[in-house]
């Protein structure tokens, strides 16, 4: 009997390799990895740059929608811009849910970040995975990969999960850390991406003997 389409959903603290863990763990198990890359399609369908893109999803709906009544006093036409940054911010969000949900319909894949704990929540063939790791382990890879000084790597850090976690919590309406929205847990520390990524594989062979 053939095995059901699966997805494996990834989401990861900066810093802790969880983008390379899902690189490798594609190539373990003969998976395409969805991630960043799907915006392209859906920027070019409301006219945005990726600095656009970056910027909607750092910022919560709810922020321009009183940014929006202020300038509405005045009747100013700045109005009209920021309110359809407001109506893309959550048109991003549901298209994108959209987009991935066709592809995991169509194959079995790994989907990186993007909330996919939460767009499958309620997948029976989805396993979701948190990467965690500490500080000290994020900082070391975040200086060596980014090429920058400890300082910079924790700016880099503290930048980037303020902003995952403020997206997730606007549209999941949860916290991207609350354990409770995913299958495992993994606390990478002290570990390599490939015996993370290994140690993933063996475990989704074992739900799916015939992959």
């Amino acid at each position: 009997m053939e095995n059901p389409k699966f997805v494996i959903t990834i989401n990861r603290e900066s810093g802790s390799g969880g983008k390379e863990i899902a690189k490798k763990l594609g190539e373990l198990l003969g998976l395409k990895v969805y991630g960043k890359e799907i915006l392209v399609s859906i920027r070019e369908k409301f006219g945005l740059s990726e600095e656009e893109v970056e910027k909607i999803k750092a910022t919560k709906p709810g922020w321009w929608a009183d940014f929006c009544r202020f300038y509405k006093q005045f009747g100013t036409t700045a109005a009209i811009a920021y309110e359809s940054f407001e109506v893309n911010s959550r048109q991003l969000y549901y298209e994108e849910a959209k987009l991935l949900k066709n592809i995991a319909a169509q194959e079995s894949c790994i989907i990186l970040g993007r909330t996919g704990f939460h767009i499958f929540k309620d997948d029976p063939n989805a396993m979701r995975l948190l990467i965690i790791a500490n500080t000290e382990h994020r900082i070391k890879r975040l200086m060596e990969r980014q090429g920058v000084d400890e300082k910079g790597a924790r700016d880099i850090m503290e930048r980037t999960d303020k902003s995952r976690e403020n997206y997730t919590q606007t549209f999941a309406e949860t916290s991207r850390y609350d354990a409770r929205n995913y299958d495992v847990v993994l606390n990478v520390t002290g570990f390599t991406t490939d015996q993370v990524a290994q140690f993933i594989a063996e475990n989704v062979r074992r739900r799916y003997p015939n992959l």
